[in-house]
């Protein structure tokens, strides 16, 4: 009998595969198209088993999709710019490029020593120039279409590493990266326009069928669209106006004060006018400096200040007090809000605090009106009093009509505002994709021409951490001569969020050399959009919304015609040891490279697949793996034990009127679990069960061979197993088709063993018989009071009626029930009978 050794094993058909250009794929119209793909890795130094959980799920998926029939790109690349790579090189001197280059060589063998199935001749790094080049391309095309900018904004700023966040960056008030705690600054920043497509990104996502609702849902929180509609309250003494956004315009006869957010533009010019300017900024600063989502959340406690000024209601005529209060924020609407103290849980909290009005200007249609300096929570139903003549109008109707007359004295119109605001880009770090844009005192920002495109970073000797961004410190990169005019300007020193480099890299793998373009239009017509996606959920408002905004930013440049850029996406779950998620800090983290050093990369492959559905946590087990690793040792043996005489027999057909009993189990058997294995994988990508089901094949081959050893003494012994070897060549040739995206190198191995010298790249996925697979005999559980007490053998014809009658006819049933009332039968077709007595 052959030995076991996976780890030679790994090693030939490792080699193979390299040698074969096995995985290597170009445009076939031939053949449908199967785009699988990853998220890609940021190079951090080594990959443990947290990481290539994901990489494995999506080789099962290329793997089955190849013996299906399908031209399929498996691409891998990386996400390799990023402030961990600059934070190591400030801590311990080393180059981000020499650090990320070496993190990727090393991560790339931990990959290819699990045998995953990439096509490596399309491999990328952001960093290189040749990726980022066209990053740049890409930021001068929407430059150029208006969708990118440059404005002062306030921002959120890491003091630790030195640059700007995005609002999606910031986690519970902290750096994402980090975990230190977030302070606003003024800056001049760029950013792309995102809310151009908003209200296309919010409908279109009601299409994704095939991605995880939770996903979905945080996108659409995100994205957050709001109708109401803006109004225009008069500054007393002033010729100016502070605008509204509001949802509830039926309730503006309550406005009883304004508030300002701490960032709103009139902050400073009322500071001016106070008593204190110093005093009146330094409250304002306060309120900036808190924690963003707790002001929003309510967590941080509401604080405001009057501004000495007032606004007038256009619609009471009224003057009304203006604070600046901590709640509102500047990025939200229009950075002020009128409060309706009597409507609003947060404006009634704040007005009780301060002593504000509270008038109530909503009632229920029927009853009493809520009394003054009350808060009553307002429902469909109710009407407008205390609103003029609007008195009586149903809360509903009134938000058209009040809105539709602002409209027509001039002093309002509705409107769609989002949550969703512009994507603030620009980064005050080194290590990322120089913005390519140069600023000329005499033509102001001008784009660098495409022919001297990439911009590329300089090498930068000494990391400090400190100041501004460190390109800024380097004059031969800063002074140069202004594309249009010729004349002495100055490059641009910030450098991209790194979310732009992964917001088209999957276009990019389907023409990965090109050097003419972005990537050629016709390649990714071909092969996007991406069939199957996988990742973690935590990307769902950062990754995955810049991609589908990037996507139609090349769609309306006519280079692809589809705008949503993955048909499908699974939302893997984390790999925990110890209870904790897998992390260097925390010390608890497995490398994938000693685990195959001693059970081989099948074993880690099939266990990670095998202990949880894919989008669930797994607690991570050695044992577990152990028991993965004597699974695919009892596949080999039993393989081994029947290839003479499954070679013997050939490839007859198999007459399955002739089958013994024990031959048709096995080959219904085989034939029921290639199609809960197709519909695992394919389906429900279910791994874990389609693991279980071919453990079940591989028992019933143990207990099919024992049978028919002992068959053997028989004296129609030759014509038996010559049956018994055709039937057990396509249970265990099924099988090793089937178990091969999860554990390839066996796989092939055995699959050669077999005679089959062009190896799995010629196989077919195998297919079943529905007949066949249909059970001749059900054994149907029989619970009384919800205790197992006897089970049924039927056929799969049998109707409730007729099962009910045998159910309670069985002896070990009716010892049971004997004596009781039958109160109700349940009957889960071909599964359960359960009475109750």
């Amino acid at each position: 009998m052959a030995e076991y050794h996976p780890q030679e094993l790994d090693r030939k058909w490792q080699a193979h595969w390299a040698g074969t250009r096995a995985f290597e794929v170009t445009e076939d119209p031939s053949k449908p198209k199967f785009y699988c793909l990853e998220m890609f890795a940021y190079p951090s130094g080594h990959a443990h088993v947290g990481h290539v959980r994901n990489y494995i799920i999506g080789d099962v998926v290329a793997r089955l999709k190849r013996l299906q029939g399908f031209n399929v790109l498996h691409p891998f690349g990386w996400d390799a710019f990023g402030l961990p790579a600059e934070n190591a090189a400030i801590k311990g001197g080393i180059h981000p490029e020499t650090s990320t280059l070496g993190n990727i060589a090393h991560m790339k063998g931990q990959l290819q020593r699990l045998g995953i199935s990439y096509a490596w001749e399309r491999e990328l790094a952001t960093c290189l120039p040749d990726y980022y080049r066209w990053n740049q391309w890409l930021f001068t095309r929407m430059f150029e279409k208006g969708l990118a900018y440059r404005r002062r904004s306030t921002v959120n700023w890491c003091p630790v590493d030195n640059t700007v966040l995005a609002n999606e960056q910031v986690i519970d008030g902290e750096c994402w990266r980090c975990g230190t705690a977030v302070v606003q600054k003024d800056l001049e920043q760029w950013f792309f326009k995102i809310t151009h497509y908003a209200d296309d990104l919010l409908q279109a996502a009601e299409g994704l069928s095939k991605w995880p609702e939770k996903v979905l849902t945080m996108q659409r929180n995100w994205i957050g669209r709001s109708d109401g509609a803006r109004v225009r309250f008069p500054i007393q003494g002033a010729n100016d106006s502070i605008e509204v956004f509001t949802t509830r315009i039926d309730t503006i006869f309550g406005a009883t004060f304004m508030m300002l957010a701490p960032e709103h533009g009139l902050v400073a010019t009322f500071a001016k006018e106070s008593e204190d300017e110093r005093a009146f900024l330094a409250k304002a600063q306060k309120f900036r400096a808190q924690d963003r989502a707790g002001r929003m959340t309510g967590e941080v406690a509401k604080e405001g200040f009057f501004t000495g000024r007032f606004a007038i209601n256009p619609y009471t005529n009224l003057p009304i007090p203006i604070w600046v209060a901590n709640y509102v924020l500047g990025e939200y609407g229009t950075g002020a809000v009128m409060g309706v103290a009597a409507h609003d849980e947060r404006d009634f909290d704040f007005a009780q605090k301060y002593r504000l009005p509270i008038i109530p200007v909503i009632r229920p249609a029927q009853g009493e009106a809520p009394a003054e300096s009350t808060f009553y929570d307002t429902t469909p139903n109710d009407v407008l009093f205390n609103s003029g003549r609007f008195d009586g109008m149903k809360a509903d109707q009134a938000i058209k009509t009040i809105t539709a007359d602002a409209e027509q004295r001039g002093i309002g119109h509705g409107t769609v505002q989002y949550r969703l605001k512009d994507w603030g880009i620009s980064r005050q770090r080194y290590w990322g994709t120089p913005i390519p844009m140069i600023h000329c005192p005499t033509d102001g920002i001008v784009p660098v021409p495409d022919d001297q495109l990439p911009v590329e970073l300089p090498k930068v000797a000494e990391f400090t951490g400190r100041g501004d961004s460190p390109l800024a410190s380097i004059p031969e990169f800063v002074n140069v001569k202004c594309p249009k005019c010729g004349g002495p300007a100055r490059r641009e020193t910030d450098t991209m969020d790194t979310f732009v480099d992964s917001s088209w890299y999957f276009y990019r793998f389907a023409d990965a050399h090109n050097d003419q373009l972005p990537f050629d239009p016709k390649k990714v017509a071909y092969w996007a959009p991406v069939d199957f996606y996988s990742g973690g959920v935590e990307h769902a408002i950062l990754h995955l919304i810049y991609s589908r905004f990037v996507a139609r930013v090349f769609h309306d440049l006519g280079m692809i015609d589809h705008k949503e850029p993955f048909t499908h996406l699974l939302t893997q779950g984390m790999v925990l040891k110890d209870g904790a998620v897998m992390s260097k800090s925390k010390g608890n983290v497995v490398d994938p490279d000693s685990m195959t050093e001693k059970f081989g990369s099948d074993a880690l492959r099939l266990y990670v697949m095998f202990v949880a559905p894919p989008e669930k946590e797994v607690e991570w087990s050695d044992s577990g793996l152990e028991g993965s690793f004597r699974f695919l040792a009892r596949v080999w043996r039993i393989a081994d034990q029947w290839r003479d005489e499954a070679s013997s027999t050939g490839k007859s057909a198999i007459d399955h009127a002739t089958l013994s009993g024990a031959e048709r189990n096995l080959r219904r058997k085989t034939h029921d679990t290639i199609k809960r294995v197709t519909t695992d994988i394919d389906v429900r990508q279910q791994m874990n069960t389609a693991v279980s089901a071919m453990m079940e094949l591989v028992n019933e081959l143990y207990a099919f061979t024992e049978k028919s050893s002992s068959a053997k003494a028989t004296e129609d012994k030759g014509a038996r197993s010559a049956q018994a070897g055709r039937v057990a060549r396509e249970a265990i040739e099924s099988l090793i088709v089937m178990l091969s995206p999860f554990a390839p190198h066996t796989m092939e191995e055995l699959w050669q063993m077999y005679g089959h010298a062009d190896g799995l790249s010629a196989a077919h996925w195998p297919s079943f018989d529905a007949d066949v697979a249909k059970a001749e005999e059900l054994e149907i559980p029989v619970q009384v009071n919800g205790k197992l007490r006897g089970v049924v053998k039927v056929p799969p014809s049998i109707t409730d009626a007729e099962l009910e009658k045998i159910a309670l006819a069985d002896a070990n049933v009716q010892a049971h029930i004997a004596g009781k009332t039958v109160k109700k039968v349940v009957i889960v077709k071909s599964r359960l009978v359960s009475i109750v007595v």
